[in-house]
């Protein structure tokens, strides 16, 4: 189904940064439909329904209660249905174990989430724009973590 906007999802248990992350899309002067999740389990619930329209892109945060951002991933890198999400890991922890983790288990780009608002409307703008189809084709570490 071809849409005129770009379709986003995020899932972050933390209200702040759901409120954050959804100004700043609102700012920015880029055609985008973007829907919030609290937890895991209410994104793969939503993503899993037969009417659900999937994203170009989702932002999964790591730490959330039920079921967190790598069983998340774990669960839309197993299913055939989702190979078209570009999945970006957006977490406030930095740790090589987390980048390591996620990047191994498939997820395109890992974005620290940023506490100024004007650099998370950069990080937005930028990760909406990149052509997904090139960048994932030659993904290595390099260009996996977002750096700001």
């Amino acid at each position: 189904m071809q849409t005129d906007y770009i379709h986003i999802i995020l899932a972050d248990d933390d209200e702040d940064d759901r409120l954050f992350f959804t100004d700043a899309f609102s700012e920015l002067k880029i055609n985008t439909k973007v829907n919030t999740y609290n937890d895991g389990v209410e994104l793969m619930n939503y993503l899993n329904s037969d009417d659900a329209i999937l994203p170009q892109v989702l932002f999964l945060d790591l730490n959330m209660p039920k079921k967190n951002g790598i069983e998340c991933l774990h669960e839309i890198k197993s299913n055939s249905k989702f190979e078209d999400i570009a999945i970006a890991i957006y977490s406030t922890s930095s740790s090589e174990e987390h980048i390591e983790e996620t990047f191994v288990k498939g997820a395109n780009i890992y974005i620290k989430k940023p506490n100024d608002f004007e650099a998370l409307k950069k990080i937005l703008s930028d990760v909406v724009a990149i052509n997904w189809q090139y960048h994932t084709s030659g993904l290595n570490k390099d260009n996996f973590l977002l750096r700001m």
